[in-house]
C-alpha cells in the first residue's frame, strides 16, 4: 500500500505525456460470450485485466465494444464533479465501453463486467469500490462482488459506460439508501415498459426491502431483493424488455433493474457484515 503515492505520481506525470489510450489496451481474447483485454501501463507500473461476459450477445468484438482506456488526474475538478462527496479514485485510469451505433452489438439480459488489477489490494473491510458512469456523467457504485488477494471486482450491467476503482469513504447506510433510491427511480422511470401486475409486485418487493432495512432487519432486506431479482428474470423478454442493441433503439429495462439490485444487494450483505 506504500507505493502508491509513487504510484500516483507516476500517473500524473504520464496523464501528461502518454500518446492516444488506445494504444493501452493489449492482448483482446475472445471466448464464446466472453471478451477479456488488458490494461498495461508504461514505465513497468504494471495493469490491469478486464473481461466482459454476456448471457446472451451477438456481433461480439473489440471494436463493436468501443472500448477505450484513459489516464486521469485525480486531482481534476472536473473528475471530482463527477463523484460523490467523500470518494476518489483510487486507481485513475478511466475504462471506457461505448460501442459505435452504427455497430452490430447486441446482447440479452445483463453484461458482467470483472475487473482485475495487482496495482490495489483487498483487505477485509476495504472501501475500494468498482464505480461506472455514462459519457461524461456522474459516477455511481456498481460493485457486484469482490475478490481477496489483489483486487477483484465485478459489476452487472444492463447497457455500458465508463469504469474506475475508487475509494469510497462514504458510510454504508449513506450509500445503501443512495441504491435504494436508485432502484426505485428506476422502476418508477420503467412503469408503462411493463404490465401494471408485475410493476406492483416489485414495487411491493422493493418497498418491503426498504421497510425491513430502515427496521434493522438486513438479512430480511437481502431476502426480499433476491426475491427481486428472480420476479425480474421470470418475467425478463415476455413482460419486461431485456434487449440492449448498438443503435440504442431499445431500453434493457430488466437489465438496468437487475444491475442496480445487484449493486444494491451487495452493500446489504457488507452492511450485515457477512
Amino acid at each position: 500500500m506504500r507505493r502508491f503515492p509513487t504510484l500516483l505520481v507516476l500517473i500524473l506525470f504520464l496523464c501528461a505525456t502518454l500518446p492516444a489510450a488506445g494504444q493501452l489496451l493489449v492482448n483482446p481474447t475472445i471466448n464464446g460470450n466472453s471478451i477479456s483485454v488488458s490494461i498495461s501501463l508504461p514505465l513497468g507500473l504494471g495493469g490491469a485485466d478486464v473481461s466482459l461476459g454476456f448471457e446472451q450477445v451477438t456481433g461480439l468484438s473489440l471494436a463493436n465494444l468501443g472500448l477505450g482506456v484513459q489516464l486521469v488526474n485525480p486531482l481534476s475538478p472536473s473528475l471530482r464533479a463527477r463523484l460523490p462527496t467523500s470518494v476518489g479514485p483510487a486507481l485513475p485510469v478511466i475504462l471506457r465501453i461505448e460501442p459505435p451505433t452504427g455497430g452490430t452489438l447486441a446482447f440479452h439480459g445483463v453484461a458482467f463486467v470483472d475487473f482485475h488489477t495487482t496495482l490495489l489490494h483487498y483487505v477485509p473491510g476495504t472501501r475500494l469500490r468498482l464505480f461506472s458512469a455514462p459519457l461524461g456523467g456522474p459516477f455511481e457504485d456498481v460493485t457486484a462482488e469482490m475478490g481477496s488477494g489483489s483486487y477483484r471486482a465485478r459489476a452487472t450491467k444492463g447497457g455500458f459506460s465508463e469504469l474506475l476503482i475508487v475509494w469510497d469513504l462514504r458510510t454504508v447506510d449513506q450509500v445503501i439508501a443512495d441504491k435504494f433510491g436508485r432502484l426505485e427511480d428506476l422502476l418508477d422511470d420503467y412503469e408503462s415498459s411493463m404490465p401494471g401486475s408485475v410493476y406492483d409486485d416489485l414495487e411491493d418487493l422493493v418497498e418491503d426491502a426498504h421497510t425491513a432495512y430502515t427496521g434493522g432487519s438486513t438479512a430480511a432486506a437481502i431476502a426480499e431483493i433476491d426475491d427481486f431479482l428472480d420476479l425480474v428474470e421470470a418475467h425478463s423478454g415476455t413482460d419486461i424488455p431485456d434487449v440492449w442493441r448498438a443503435a440504442r433503439d431499445v431500453d434493457n429495462v430488466a437489465g438496468y433493474l437487475r444491475g442496480a439490485a445487484t449493486t444494491l444487494r451487495f452493500s446489504l450483505v457488507v452492511k450485515s457484515g457477512a
